[in-house]
């Protein structure tokens, strides 16, 4: 485990308490077949089990049962087959005692303690599932269809859980500091090879071996491309090619599943053209700004648009776009040139806790998403941000030839966009620059000992130095 037995044992009590009644679910993740059944995808386990109970091994569930002040360990132990194949581990007994939980028991207890919550009339809280297996079981233990199990999931469970994972503590800002180091060397490699005739896939290959040498691997999949426009842009086994640009953003998990996540962009030949730095400098600017802005109690759906309004008054300066910045900005004419949010929390997960339900994780009373508008209803975060949080603060702008064809066509928002200009830009690609925050007690910082580099002259200054 991560952190202290007396660490998890708090993180249980003060979600007990916040639960007014019933037995609380938390799944742990079961092995996952690649192909077939005994070649498995390398185990990860569940955020929120591993956050209250410290255990990576599969099959495991924890219960909490509110009513009568009692916590649950269940799983399997493993028998001697298991054990010639894959080594002896810990007993479920002893995993629990490591953690502080009293009580531990094989996996079919779950459906007598399950049963006899259902017969008393008590709610059943569990979270939104993402793995068929554990959809299986849920339905099983309860009877509640797949399709209708996120709909059923505890809310009062969701918020308890948000609230509480959502502000790191200073143990859990180091174990993600350790996970920015390697997001460093990455980057920093992916720096490095960046030049005409190296292929994507080489580069992404690379720096995947940094991340799982160093911890559990990599915080999501590699997206390293010349065709920045594309969002998630899959490695390919092209050529770099002089002249472009070449987006990567890429992140690493440390053995205990905290995250990193950083964009970098990179000119091929090592140096911006005039056009490349005129648009790269609005993303820099974009991206400093979000730093001087970020701080508790300030909304960070304030901080996006502060974002927002500045692209949109730098891109006119361009020529790009025309209009009343404002008026602009409140139709979404931004969005043609940055479609996505500004950033979103990190943690465990690398969207942290989005399997919960956005609307629970970034909005809430006060601030609520605007899923009607293009552009905005990819903001994965608006609320008042806390000391504690960490987010990303990640603004682009991209070129993407079938959304300008699209709009073009339809003369949507053509009373802020210059599309004949926008027209010579449809072969540009598209710019990132992401870093990962933490909120402070007045204001933000940097997450992590080194920053990639990411000024237009630091930039080419380190590739220079590359080759010296």
């Amino acid at each position: 485990m991560l952190f202290t037995k007396q660490t998890y044992m708090q993180r249980r009590q003060v979600l007990q308490n916040r639960i007014k009644s019933g037995l609380v679910l938390l799944f742990g993740n079961n092995d996952s077949p690649y192909n077939y059944p005994s070649n498995t995808y390398a185990f990860r386990q569940d955020s929120s089990f591993l956050y209250y109970f410290g255990q990576h091994r599969e099959g495991l569930v924890g219960v909490i049962d509110v009513d009568n002040n009692r916590q649950y360990l269940l799983g399997n132990d493993v028998d001697i087959e298991d054990i010639v194949w894959m080594g002896q581990v810990a007993s479920v007994a002893d995993m629990a005692a490591e953690c502080g939980v009293e009580h531990s028991g094989p996996m079919k207890e779950l459906a007598t303690l399950v049963e006899a919550a259902r017969k008393q009339g008590r709610p059943i809280h569990f979270l939104p599932p993402y793995r068929f297996d554990i959809q299986i079981q849920l339905m099983d233990l309860t009877g509640i269809h797949p399709r209708d199990q996120r709909a059923a999931a505890s809310v009062e469970l969701i918020h308890a859980v948000v609230d509480q994972r959502a502000v790191k503590t200073a143990e859990e800002v180091a174990e993600i500091e350790r996970a920015c180091a390697i997001g460093y060397e990455m980057h920093t490699t992916a720096m490095r090879l960046c030049r005409p005739g190296v292929t994507e896939q080489y580069i992404s290959g690379q720096i995947e071996g940094i991340a799982r040498s160093k911890g559990q691997g990599v915080s999501f999949g590699n997206i390293v491309t010349m065709h920045g426009e594309i969002m998630h842009g899959n490695p390919s086994p092209r050529s770099l090619e002089a002249g472009r640009l070449m987006l990567c953003d890429a992140g690493a998990e440390t053995n205990e599943i905290y995250c990193s996540d950083n964009t970098r962009t990179t000119p091929i030949s090592g140096t911006f053209t005039q056009k490349q730095k005129e648009i790269y400098s609005i993303v820099e600017e974009c991206h400093d700004l979000a730093l001087s802005l970020a701080a508790p109690n300030v909304k960070w759906w304030d901080v996006h648009f502060g974002v927002a309004r500045l692209m949109t008054e730098r891109l006119k300066e361009l020529g790009l776009m025309k209009g009343d910045t404002d008026e602009a900005v409140t139709a979404g004419a931004h969005a043609l040139f940055f479609p996505h949010g500004l950033g979103h929390m990190m943690g465990m997960d690398v969207h942290d806790m989005e399997g919960l339900g956005q609307t629970y994780v970034g909005f809430d009373d006060e601030v609520q998403p605007n899923l009607s508008q293009f552009g905005t209803n990819a903001l994965r975060c608006g609320r008042r941000m806390q000391e504690g949080w960490v987010m990303t603060d990640e603004p682009g702008i991209y070129f993407i030839p079938a959304l300008i064809d699209d709009w073009r066509t339809r003369g949507h928002n053509a009373q802020y966009l210059n599309f004949d200009k926008i027209e010579t830009y449809k072969d540009f690609g598209g710019i990132r620059i992401e870093d990962d925050i933490l909120i402070t007690r007045d204001g933000c910082r940097f997450l992590g000992d080194r920053l990639i580099p990411y000024h237009i002259k630091d930039v080419e200054d380190f590739l220079a130095a590359r080759n010296n």
